[in-house]
């Protein structure tokens, strides 16, 4: 079983990064640094992947240029794991503190994740403070691994497995929603996301760099429906959530499905007198 740690970070963000290393070398932690995508001061329209209609249809407001970096900065973490050899790929953000034995904790959930292999998930929240509508699954050492059927918001440490990065690289574009809202609606959706609390990284409580900018926000760029589209979100979610919890789905099934869904879109992409060649 090969693990391949990414720890995201900003060009400048010097002081994070010695921060982030000093305390993941005390774990015997090593990783990869990535660039994080700066997204402060660029106007999200002139982005070609942004579709600020379809965010104010679903967020009701628009995103914010250090949304957007964060969002494609995970998104460039997935591609790089699904290009190297590993079988799962931790990313962290650089604000993160890890929890003491982070590796052996990291490798025991995901040994007992490929000797049960019908847990069927994509990705793995170990950053969560808190977590709601969740089934238990395997305890390591006072740290739970539960089916997250209400997804958790915070990205500061996940875990992909191969097939959930390949899912989200699939259609993780164009972006209409940060990446911590697109993680909640589409793995709450799909009952594919798996939570680990305690958490097995922290946030140092450091504002972000890649999207400190935008952690007050204002009404500006708010949709006049924003309250009613937020509530509707939230509870759409929660509700999924609960129905995943009484009545499980076939993981197996889910990922078929998703399977032929992304084969069909890409059908859809070839030209159309390549098609049928």
């Amino acid at each position: 079983m090969k693990i391949r740690f990414y720890l995201i970070n900003l060009d400048g963000s010097d002081e994070r990064l010695t921060q982030a290393s000093e305390a993941l070398a005390a774990e015997q932690v090593a990783f990869e640094r990535v660039s994080a995508y700066d997204g402060r001061g660029i106007d999200p329209t002139s982005i070609a992947d942004y579709n600020e209609a379809a965010a104010l249809a679903y967020m009701g407001r628009t995103l914010k240029g250090g949304e957007l970096g964060c969002y494609f900065s995970h998104l460039d973490c997935a591609r790089r794991f699904l290009a190297s050899d590993a079988d799962f790929g931790v990313v962290l953000e650089d604000d993160m503190l890890p929890a003491p034995d982070l590796m052996a904790k990291t490798s025991g959930f995901l040994t007992w994740l490929t000797e049960n292999p019908s847990a069927g998930w994509y990705l793995i929240n170990i950053g969560a403070l808190k977590r709601k509508i969740f089934t238990p699954l395997h305890r390591i050492d006072g740290h739970e691994l539960a089916r997250a059927h209400y997804f958790p918001m915070t990205t500061t440490g996940i875990i992909w497995s191969r097939a959930g990065a390949e899912a989200f690289v699939a259609q993780a574009l164009p972006v209409y929603a940060p990446v911590d809202n697109f993680f909640r609606h589409w793995l709450t959706g799909n009952d594919k996301g798996l939570s680990v609390y305690p958490p097995l990284v922290a946030a140092s409580g450091m504002e972000s760099d890649i999207d400190g900018a935008v952690v007050k926000r204002k009404t500006q760029g708010r949709s006049m429906w924003y309250r009613v589209l937020k509530q509707r979100r939230l509870w759409a979610d929660k509700f999924k959530a609960w129905q995943h919890k009484v009545m499980p789905p076939n993981y197996s099934r889910i990922t078929q499905n998703e399977t032929r869904q992304q084969k069909s879109r890409e059908r859809s992409e070839v030209p159309r007198d390549r098609q049928y060649k």
